[in-house]
């Protein structure tokens, strides 16, 4: 059974990652609390900064994690 922290780390890899190497950026998950189910992630690389990292953030990596994984209520960046 995978466990949240693993729900999220597939999706990632799965779905995220290739949009955002191809922009020399990334996503890292900083904290997990499985049991109220929440995540909080920060950019890597080229998308700290970026000016587009806000709507990056909102319409494909908080979007994405939110329907693919029905026991995440919510998404947070941090820096």
């Amino acid at each position: 059974m995978y466990n949240l922290k693993s729900k999220i780390e597939k999706v990632i890899e799965d779905k995220l990652n290739f949009p955002l190497q191809a922009h020399g950026g990334g996503v890292e998950i900083v904290e997990v609390d499985e049991k109220n189910g929440l995540v909080k992630v920060k950019f890597e690389g080229m998308c700290v900064g970026c000016p587009m990292a806000q709507m990056t953030f909102d319409d494909l990596i908080k979007e994405t994690l939110l329907s693919e994984i029905k026991e995440l209520k919510e998404v947070s960046l941090v820096n």
